[in-house]
């Protein structure tokens, strides 16, 4: 087998999600977190990719990218893998919530809360759930209901008299209010779900029913997420959005997760309604369905239930200045998410919507907060008279809606607003202030591996380059130029820019090492990525490994390259990290003849980022950085803690420490190094600060 299969590859991935939520050493609430990051990132699976794949078997297309087998025998090793995964899912709850009832948390439901805790919550349900419900009477003579997908459902069975007469109905269970109700009692505290609240006041959502019993059962529906822009010439770009997006609301079925215990005519009844399969689109599970709530589980003010608090470190560059782009101007910058404050970036704009001698500032937007201080910062440059243009990506899946609502926002404040070209997605993140300063012109640019969204940069490891250099500051103006006008008639020789230049300048660089490999000179690649897709490139790495070239890979998630297959690739080891930070950073370090040329970049290498988007990784010249980069390479390479390896098997087992080597936990150690270089900041300003004093 030359290639994983991508699919396969993305479940292995989230298999190493799971791994955390049955970690012991996890604080028991962080497991929980991980249970709906998990459930969160097979919900979005389903919906993007096996949804593909589902089309796929409906055209008769049998052929599949890295799989020895067809596209039903793919669809059907995925069903069974999730299963698989169910199953330690469902292993993973339960022993947390017996260590939670151990720390004196109690989770309760319908038939195990007492009657003064029933009283509280009869209470709490009239009060505060009761309003948003909505039971809905199945009927034969009426058309089922539309499901939404992000939705949980009860399905609630009535029955009644000697006949055993069933009567079905479903319930959407209300996003308005929190999924968790706590309580306390006599023996400490507890929480109970609002599914199992709902459960308990059934009689009282269908109090004109006579029934001997009524239950109700949790399932959620998946549906088909691809955004169909069509080809009607009379509709704007922001129409074929807005229509695209309400027409995934009606997306095809593609999956159905329900209770086992659920009665089989009432689960007939669901599949025959929602046009599915049973054993195909189907799959049984627990009581309770999206888990992506468990993301905000609440702590209970337990400090042991999750990770320490951690405060970002300020950039030593910008520690106690007044100036931030005064400190650019001299020097290059690199922020590190979230180990740096993302402030600095907010800092930096928002100083710049009132410097006298900003003239403009430009901007390509990806994914931003739905309250955005960065959003705000440039508002407030518009009002400072400053040109604004802003490039918006409406495609960036699942944050359309709120990308048009700032699009909307922007034009009324006079900002220039622009959506790139129709059918490429932009995937770059830029800035570029320009600055006139005694008739010169200066260009302060970043070039980032992340979006500009302030709560995601709390969560997600990325890096930004600041910096005035002139031929990065040139070219990524360039790029701006294809956004606002045309792709055509640009040359790239400082970025790394897709589609225009980037799978030429990795084959070039790649072919450099396996040269030098060839000529008995030094020869490394070392990367950090988020997904390794793209065969070619892939083929390259094989043929400068067969050639002697060391390969060390970070691969965060999707990883279709296979290490250690003698012959092939045996000289190319593969890491992947999952830990309390998304691993998103990407970064790319070759040997260059013991010169070593280093690079960030917002690319992963697949076929769509190198080919279908506009892309832009930066060099970095500045040598302080390049040691910096160096580091951080280094110090996650060596995780023995969160460092899981890519074999052949997908095995997923821990890197572990060899003979006298050191337990390093690397998102641990990141964090302990950036304060480190403040405090030892502080320590120098102090220092001369006492000199001074005696000095006098």
């Amino acid at each position: 087998m030359k290639y994983f299969n991508r699919e396969l590859s993305w479940l292995s991935f989230n298999d190493r999600v799971l791994q955390e939520a049955l970690d012991d050493d996890v604080p028991l609430v962080e497991r929980l977190r991980f249970l709906g990051i998990y459930s969160n990132n097979l919900d979005e699976f389903y919906r993007v990719r096996v949804a593909n794949i589902k089309r796929m078997i409906q055209v008769g297309d049998q052929k599949v990218d890295g799989y020895k087998g067809t596209s039903e025998e793919l669809f059907e090793e995925i069903r069974n893998v999730v299963i698989k995964q169910q199953r330690k899912f469902e292993h993973a709850y339960a022993s947390i919530l017996h260590k939670l009832k151990l720390n004196g948390i109690r989770h309760y439901d319908e038939t195990t809360v007492n009657d003064r805790q029933k009283l509280e919550l009869k209470s709490y349900f009239f009060s505060s759930v009761i309003h948003d419900i909505v039971p809905v009477l199945l009927d034969k003579k009426m058309p089922f209901p539309r499901l939404r997908d992000k939705a949980i459902y009860l399905a609630v069975r009535m029955e009644w008299d000697d006949k055993r007469k069933a009567r079905f109905a479903l319930i959407e269970v209300p996003s308005r209010v929190s999924r968790f109700y706590i309580l306390e009692s006599e023996k400490g505290k507890g929480v109970i779900l609002i599914d199992d609240i709902i459960r308990l006041h059934l009689a009282d959502i269908f109090p004109i029913f006579s029934f001997d019993t009524i239950e109700a059962f949790t399932f959620k529906f998946t549906r088909d997420a691809e955004l169909n822009l069509d080809d009607d010439v009379s509709l704007s770009f922001i129409e074929k959005m807005e229509k695209s997006i309400k027409q995934r609301k009606k997306g095809e079925p593609v999956r159905l997760v329900y209770d086992h215990r659920m009665p089989q005519d009432l689960l007939e009844m669901l599949i025959k309604s929602l046009n599915l399969t049973f054993g195909i689109n189907t799959i049984a599970g627990g009581k309770y369905h999206n888990f992506k709530d468990f993301m905000k589980f609440p702590d209970f003010g337990n400090t042991d239930f999750v990770y320490p608090a951690y405060k970002p470190a300020d950039h030593p560059s910008f520690y106690k200045q007044n100036s931030l782009i005064k400190v650019v101007l001299e020097k290059d910058v690199l922020l590190h998410y979230p180990y740096h404050r993302f402030d600095h970036l907010v800092d930096l704009l928002r100083e710049a919507a009132i410097d006298p001698k900003v003239v403009s500032i430009k901007i390509n937007i990806y994914r931003v907060a739905q309250n955005s201080q960065v959003m705000n910062a440039l508002v407030n440059a518009v009002r400072n008279g400053k040109d604004v243009t802003v490039v918006l990506e409406l495609q960036a899946r699942f944050d359309e809606e709120n990308n048009l609502l700032w699009s909307e926002r922007m034009k009324e404040e006079g900002a220039k607003v622009l959506f790139g070209p129709e059918h490429l997605k932009i995937h770059s993140k830029l800035i570029q202030i320009k600055r006139q300063s005694d008739k010169k012109e200066q260009l302060i640019t970043y070039v980032g591996t992340g979006n500009f969204n302030e709560r995601s940069a709390q969560v997600y490891t990325d890096l930004g380059l600041l910096t005035v250099n002139k031929k990065i500051a040139h070219e990524v103006s360039q790029v701006f130029h294809i956004m606002e006008h045309a792709l055509h008639n640009h040359q790239f020789k400082t970025l790394i820019v897709s589609p225009i230049n980037a799978r030429r300048k990795y084959l070039q660089l790649i072919n450099n090492e396996t040269k030098n490999a060839k000529n008995g000179l030094p020869a490394f690649i070392y990367i950090k990525i988020n997904n390794l897709v793209d065969s070619q490139l892939i083929d390259k790495l094989y043929e400068a490994s067969q050639n002697g070239v060391k390969i060390k890979l970070i691969v965060r998630g999707i990883c279709c390259l296979v290490p250690g297959i003698k012959g092939l690739s045996q000289n190319i080891e593969i890491i992947s990290i999952v830990d309390r930070f998304l691993e998103h950073t990407r970064l790319l370090v070759f040997g260059n003849n013991d010169n070593p040329l280093y690079f960030i970049t917002s690319a992963d290498w697949m076929e769509r980022n190198l080919d279908k988007r506009i892309e832009v990784g930066t060099p970095i010249y500045d040598t302080a950085i390049q040691e910096q980069i160096k580091l951080l390479f280094a110090m996650q390479w060596s995780d023995r803690e969160k460092a899981r390896i890519i074999d052949k098997l997908q095995k997923n087992n821990y890197k572990e420490a060899s003979g006298h080597e050191a337990i390093i936990r690397s998102q641990v150690e990141l964090q302990h190094y950036y304060h480190h270089l403040i405090d030892q900041k502080k320590e120098a300003e102090a220092a001369a600060k006492k000199s001074q004093t005696q000095q006098v």
